[in-house]
């Protein structure tokens, strides 16, 4: 038989285990009602400043915003200019055949590397023929005049004749040397020898280079009088950029002045190339003036004929902020850029343009070496400050 006492204990057992359960579950709900407030509980909001932009890291908009530490560069003095490669007539012939004749050989090729003196091709010329008997008939005359004055000497030495006689034979010595001279002359400008007599002209190139260009065939006739030279022949490695430079920039421009060439056969490389000529003529109706520019080709890659773009540089001890196009936005008139504080907190600033080009702009004031720019997304910056605006 149980007595009180025992009774008494095993309630007291049973009621600390109820409490003890109540207690865990009790715990478990403050602790979730806890974490329930913490996760409810709002994060901290940055309040903008008028002209400041602050983006949460998470921010998708985040993606669209791309910064570059800005730099001291040497900015460009104008527009970039067009231009046009040519040969450099320095180091480039055009080459006609200064007789009539028909093409005998088969003409040099095109590209051929060819030295002062190469010949081209040769000819079968009248004209040739006529300076060579020419030549043969005066040594003829030379010979016989000589003759006559050494015998009217002789008979002027023997008193058999008079002084009058002696000095017609000298007279006609003299004449008859003079028609040599002429003609020699004449074979010579035709770069014929004087004991050649086969009525052939070979026609030479008077500097060392390529044959670029040909305009004569096997066979056909040919003279001084055609429209187009025979072959051109020139340095390709020694070119000249021809341009046009209007009359409010000629200032701008000088010999000796160090440019650089762009082309679109090779897109992102510059060549350079130095001022050489800047013409004394004014064009008044384009009102410009040409420009020549050497530009060495040692590798051969630039070809007469193409297509530049000239970049005007200031020069190397010139330095100035450029910044890209898409970094700058315009309202009322002012042009205005973001700055990176950090990486989440953007301020507006208001910038003054110098030169503004295609894709670039020199910044005059308003901006420093070492400083974060927005260069893209500066008007999803924008846009982000007038929500703010609208909802302080």
């Amino acid at each position: 038989m149980l007595t009180p006492s025992f009774m008494n204990k095993q309630a007291i057992f049973r009621l600390c285990r109820c409490c003890t359960r109540f207690g865990l579950l009790a715990l478990l709900v403050l602790n979730a009602c806890s974490d329930s407030a913490d996760k409810n509980q709002p994060q901290p909001v940055m309040h903008a400043l008028p002209g400041e932009v602050y983006l949460t890291p998470d921010s998708p908009k985040k993606a669209y915003v791309k910064t570059s530490r800005l730099t001291l560069t040497r900015p460009p003095l104008l527009e970039p200019l067009a231009g046009k490669i040519a040969y450099n007539d320095s180091v480039t012939s055009r080459i006609s055949s200064p007789v009539t004749g028909r093409v005998l050989t088969n003409p040099l090729s095109l590209g051929s590397q060819v030295q002062s003196g190469t010949v081209l091709l040769e000819l079968h010329s009248p004209e040739v023929a006529d300076a060579q008997a020419d030549y043969a008939k005066a040594q003829a005359q030379l010979t016989l005049a000589d003759r006559a004055f050494r015998r009217q000497h002789e008979l002027y030495q023997g008193n058999v004749v008079s002084r009058k006689d002696l000095e017609q034979a000298e007279d006609g010595l003299s004449e008859a040397r003079s028609e040599v001279q002429r003609a020699q002359n004449r074979l010579k400008n035709l770069q014929l020898t004087s004991g050649q007599n086969n009525s052939r002209f070979a026609l030479r190139s008077p500097i060392n280079g390529v044959v670029v260009e040909r305009n004569v065939n096997p066979g056909q006739e040919v003279g001084p009088g055609l429209d187009k030279p025979l072959f051109v022949v020139s340095d390709i490695q020694r070119l000249t950029v021809v341009m046009d430079v209007f009359e409010v920039n000629l200032a701008k421009i000088k010999p000796g002045q160090q440019l650089k060439i762009s082309v679109p056969a090779y897109p992102g490389e510059a060549f350079p190339a130095t001022v050489e000529y800047v013409g004394q003529v004014l064009n008044e109706t384009t009102r410009s003036v040409q420009v020549r520019c050497a530009l060495p080709n040692p590798d051969g890659r630039l070809l007469p004929g193409m297509y530049a773009t000239i970049d005007v540089e200031s020069p190397p001890d010139a330095q100035a902020i450029v910044v890209p196009l898409t970094a700058v936005f315009t309202e009322d008139d002012s042009d205005y850029v973001f700055v990176a504080v950090d990486e989440n907190h953007y301020r507006q600033r208001p910038v003054k343009m110098g030169l503004r080009l295609k894709e670039r702009a020199v910044v005059t004031e308003g901006l420093q070496a070492g400083e974060q720019l927005v260069t893209e997304g500066a008007l999803v910056l924008r846009a982000e400050e007038d929500v703010n605006d609208a909802n302080p």
